[in-house]
């Protein structure tokens, strides 16, 4: 998995006033402010310091160069008191969220025997609810953590969500995205403007011809297929027919050809330096065109299982939803709604085509169908379940107007038989019953697919699509449970943190 650090923009805060008064005080809050620096590079952060700030002129200097290197975040660490006045031109010109840490040296204080020099070496709750207000009126969006410098696991694993988050902005931000092929004829759903993705996510889409691939996969060499083939061979299991009369034995010629295009497609994610792929192309009468679009499911599945997540039907905004959750290590499989269980209680969902083998419940199984339904050609498709536990599905859409915007649910994968036709699918189940969560989900307005990923990631999300300034909403109530003293078939939107966010 490729691993994108954010650049994080940390300073400490200070009055210059108090200098002059306390002796010693101001080498004391450099020193707080280089410690939390050091633990947020420690967290995996490109830190980019402003140091101590005490003076507007310091402050302006402060978002100067903030500004200039393009931070993710800003952390501003409220190292004793500061006026706001000092402190808002620090965090204006990047124009991206900032977290203020009121991190205090101690847990508490010998407050019989402490001088006002001491306190003003702890006091970093006290500039916090007025910087509150001031980013407020000035519309700068926040977040707060209080706690502790060290020895706050509370605190750290706030900000180190944070620090994540700001990888993830990044790795979107800076990402290349395949599309290969067109979207799938009348899926009106799923048809977007390139632009859309470059202007409000910064994300660069490469348009491919089945050219690019079919010349990559002309290349192959005998020894990148044979090497590939015990790849696939190591990956997955192989299954006998089964009773879906699709379903045929598999044939070698159907492997080696398999194998032959995924080579082609690891030539063509390199050439072209790509961070995720989507792709749909129909062909005619068993021509080229028609049999790479049949045959890249196996590669495309190998692919998304390091790192390049895949999408069917050239769905480019789920595309996107999948690299979110793969960044954030937990997968990110291209999934739809199948069927409401109103017996169980449970949501069965999946996808044809390529799925992230690395959160498999058990080895992926390759099933050969004599047809794709609704699509043309044949081949080798994968098969598998979801691991059980934690689960989160991610939806992008896009509204009328033409904004995208993310959409997320938490629930758990259940255990329990599912179709056996060569497709990805899974039982899962989700706060409300399945007819009011596909409701909830539809008022929405989505995309028809999702991404499923693993463990509950709404938390992480939502701090990612802060960063990045797209809507986000939430079906259901966080950690897949219904709201607390609401009715069973309530749809609990919780609020999210932080001024200028808010449920689309």
């Amino acid at each position: 998995m490729t691993d994108v650090r954010g650049k994080i923009g940390v300073f400490g805060i200070g009055l210059e006033a108090y200098w002059p008064q306390f002796d010693g005080l101001e080498a004391r809050c450099a020193g707080y402010q280089s410690q939390v620096e050091a633990n947020v590079a420690g967290l995996g952060a490109e830190v980019i310091s402003a140091g101590l700030v005490d003076t507007v002129e310091k402050a302006r200097a402060a978002g100067d160069l903030f500004a200039r290197e393009q931070v993710d975040l800003i952390l501003c660490h409220v190292v004793t008191y500061a006026t706001s006045a000092t402190v808002l031109p620090a965090v204006q010109a990047a124009k991206v969220p900032v977290v203020l840490l009121g991190l205090q040296p101690t847990r508490t204080l010998d407050y019989e025997s402490i001088d006002t020099a001491e306190w003003l070496a702890n006091c970093a709750a006290c500039s916090v609810p007025e910087l509150a207000g001031a980013f407020t009126r000035a519309r700068v969006p926040y977040d707060s953590v209080a706690g502790t410098i060290d020895d706050d696991p509370r605190a750290w694993s706030k900000i180190g969500a944070w620090v994540r988050a700001a990888g993830v902005a990044r790795a979107i931000r800076t990402s290349r995205i395949g599309f290969l092929g067109h979207v799938y004829n009348g899926m009106l759903d799923m048809a977007s403007d390139f632009t859309m993705f470059h202007g409000q996510l910064g994300a660069h889409v490469e348009v491919l011809e089945m050219d690019d691939l079919a010349v990559r996969v002309e290349r192959a060499t005998a020894e990148e297929i044979a090497a590939k083939r015990v790849e696939i061979d190591d990956m997955f299991a192989t299954a006998d027919a089964s009773s879906d009369p699709i379903a045929v034995p598999i044939e070698d010629d159907q492997l080696e050809w398999s194998s032959r295009v995924a080579v082609g497609l690891d030539h063509l994610v390199a050439d072209f330096g790509l961070d995720a792929l989507t792709y749909y192309y129909r062909g005619l009468d068993g021509n080229l065109q028609e049999r790479l679009g049949a045959g890249v499911i196996v590669g495309n599945s190998l692919l998304t299982a390091r790192g390049v997540p895949t999408s069917g039907e050239a769905d480019l905004k789920t595309n996107v939803a999948q690299l979110i959750l793969d960044r954030l290590g937990a997968g990110g499989s291209f999934t739809e709604y199948y069927a409401l269980d109103l017996d169980e209680d449970f949501v069965l969902m999946g996808h044809d085509g390529p799925g992230h083998l690395a959160i498999a419940a058990e080895q992926p199984t390759l099933r050969s169908l004599k047809v794709f339904h609704g699509k043309r050609g044949a081949g080798l498709s994968v098969e598998f379940k979801v691991q059980q536990g934690p689960v989160t599905i991610l939806g992008c859409t896009q509204t009328a107007d033409g904004r995208l915007k993310f959409i997320a649910a938490e629930g758990e994968s259940i255990p329990g038989p599912t179709f056996r036709i060569g497709n990805t699918n899974s039982r899962l189940r989700f706060g409300l019953r399945p007819a009011e969560f596909l409701e909830g989900w539809s008022a929405e307005g989505p995309t028809h697919h999702v991404a499923l990923g693993v463990g509950h990631r709404i938390d992480e999300i939502e701090r990612v699509c802060q960063l990045l300034g797209v809507p986000f909403a939430v079906v259901g109530d966080r950690g897949g449970r219904p709201a607390a003293g609401a009715p069973d078939d309530a749809l609990a939107t919780p609020a999210l943190a932080g001024q200028g966010w808010g449920v689309a």
